[in-house]
């Protein structure tokens, strides 16, 4: 048996990405950082972006030409610094119109370095397609900020009867997190190597 201590854990940042009124993503992202916790393979993180100050207004310069001189609000430090401190992350989204929220858009467009060589695995929610349509859009737009977006996911189809009491119905929900951390574990491990040994030539 090999017992992992916390300074060997991967830094896993869950990302709450909806900020609409009566939103359900909270109750997704704590049932996965549960999972998450239980799977033992990380320090767990949760960030809520209902709780942050994101703009829309985006400053001139390139977040990944003016490094730690990008002017980002105050409000938005606590965001900027997990991010930084993630080596994985996995985003909890639902689909708006067959795509993904404004929250995260902004959210994602106000930084670029901190995604750069970093694992990001999805778990989505919505009606009958799941939330599937976000997950692809949003695997286009972290892939050109050089992140590793990952194939499996977990997708959570008509929410609303597919839940009771913070917990999905399908009894094999545990197994899929299971696996899907798994893999986020191994390309986590993988690409924090890598960085370590040498920069990534982004």
């Amino acid at each position: 048996m090999i017992v992992v201590g916390m300074e060997n854990k991967h830094k896993l940042l869950i990302i709450v990405g909806s900020v609409r009124e009566g939103r359900f993503g909270p109750v997704v992202a704590s049932w996965v950082a549960e999972q998450a916790g239980a799977h033992g393979g990380f320090d767990v993180d949760v960030v809520d972006l209902a709780t942050i100050d994101i703009p829309l207004e985006l400053p001139a310069a390139s977040p990944k030409y003016a490094g730690d001189d990008y002017p980002r609000p105050v409000g938005m430090a606590a965001l900027t610094s997990a991010l930084e401190r993630a080596d994985a992350f996995i985003v909890v989204t639902p689909e708006y119109n067959h795509s993904y929220p404004a929250s995260l858009k902004a959210a994602i467009d106000w930084h670029f370095t901190q995604w750069t060589a970093k694992p990001v695995a999805f778990v989505s929610y919505g009606g009958a397609a799941g939330g599937r349509h976000a997950v692809l859009h949003l695997e286009n737009v972290l892939t050109e900020l050089h992140a590793v977006t990952m194939r499996d996911g977990l997708a959570f189809p008509n929410y609303f009867t597919a839940w009771q009491d913070g917990r999905p119905l399908d009894p094999d929900a545990p197994t899929y997190a299971k696996t899907v951390l798994d893999q986020l574990a191994w390309w986590t491990g993988a690409l924090r190597s890598a960085r370590d040994a040498a920069p990534y030539p982004a």
